[in-house]
């Protein structure tokens, strides 16, 4: 068993970390291999989050005080948290994919940019597309007009190339009217 000492330098850790993070998403842990948690944690850190199963006082006197309070309130069962400061929809991709692949791992709720969101929105998250996949989106919107743009621009001394090369090729060029133009000696 832990001391006393060691569970408050844990709950200060703890909300140390929570104090900053932007997603936090509760979960059901029992049932799951050793093997699985491990791929789990190292998925959530490759996101740039974190994963760690808590004892449920410790996780409600951690989230005392910070944005994450209402989620982790009276805890019951066996839970584990995963969260991030970055990309919620990483964490809710990568959770999701763990729910279907482990059927032990189960959602609670999750806290995300300052609200209590349900299972169904967890799930939803997870289906939306990912942060760098919106911002290629952005950038190719923003960059398209400015490419069209150019592109015209590039046209315009291009068809009048072309315009011109006909009419010298049609003999319109020359003497000013219908007239042909004067040949020369040869």
């Amino acid at each position: 068993m832990k001391k006393k000492a060691e569970k408050v330098t844990q709950a200060e850790e703890l909300r140390t970390q929570l104090a900053n993070v932007s997603t936090v998403i509760l979960s059901t842990f029992q049932g799951i291999t050793v093997e699985q948690d491990t791929k789990l944690r190292r998925s959530v850190e490759a996101a740039g989050g974190h994963y760690q199963v808590v004892k449920n006082t410790i996780a409600e006197r951690a989230a005392a005080g910070t944005p994450a309070e209402p989620l982790l309130k009276g805890l019951k069962g066996t839970n584990s948290i995963a969260f991030t400061k970055t990309d919620p929809v990483a964490l809710a991709k990568i959770l999701t994919k763990v729910s279907k692949d482990v059927p032990a791992f189960k959602f609670r709720a999750g806290w995300v940019e300052g609200r209590v969101i349900s299972i169904q929105e967890i799930n939803q998250l997870a289906l939306l597309p990912s942060r760098e996949e919106i911002l290629s989106k952005v950038m190719f919107l923003l960059h398209a007009p400015a490419q069209r743009l150019a592109t015209t621009l590039a046209a315009l001394p291009r068809n009048l190339a072309v315009v011109t090369s006909e009419a010298v090729k049609a003999n319109k060029f020359g003497s000013g009217g219908d007239e042909p133009a004067p040949q020369t000696a040869q």
